[in-house]
């Protein structure tokens, strides 16, 4: 079963770099997100698969029963699914923006930034002065 798995998040870890090496911004961040649930499936399963105990720690002692579940890689995919929409709304907007303001999805026609010139020499692409 841990092979069906590992297939399914190599599957969804390759769609995701697929989608970011492309020049469409809106796949750019579709692919983030996908990377984003793979690495949460990565660390989801480092925990035990299978029945467990709870992990809880009985009364009188200080450590977990033999058997029971690591409560470690639940709370690191949790912790990682809220840093993961935050990223993915703020690329979310920022996309929109760039595409509004820009009027192309095409990360290799969005060159404002390259127009106005290097803010360090004061040229712009064409080697004339800009200030």
């Amino acid at each position: 079963m841990i092979v069906f798995y590992a297939i399914a998040v190599a599957c969804i870890m390759a769609a995701g770099i697929y989608l970011m090496l492309d020049r469409n911004v809106i796949r750019i961040v579709l692919g983030t997100a996908l990377i984003a649930t793979g690495v949460n499936l990565v660390l989801f399963l480092a925990g035990r698969l299978g029945p467990t105990d709870p992990a809880i720690i009985p009364a009188g002692t200080y450590v977990l029963a033999e058997g029971a579940g690591n409560p470690l890689p639940q709370a690191l995919v949790l912790t990682a699914i809220v840093i993961g929409f935050a990223l993915l709304a703020l690329a979310a907007i920022v996309a929109y923006e760039a595409t509004r303001t820009l009027g192309t999805v095409n990360a290799e026609d969005m060159t404002a930034a390259r127009e106005e010139g290097d803010p360090f020499t004061g040229e712009d692409e064409e080697g004339s002065e800009t200030r």
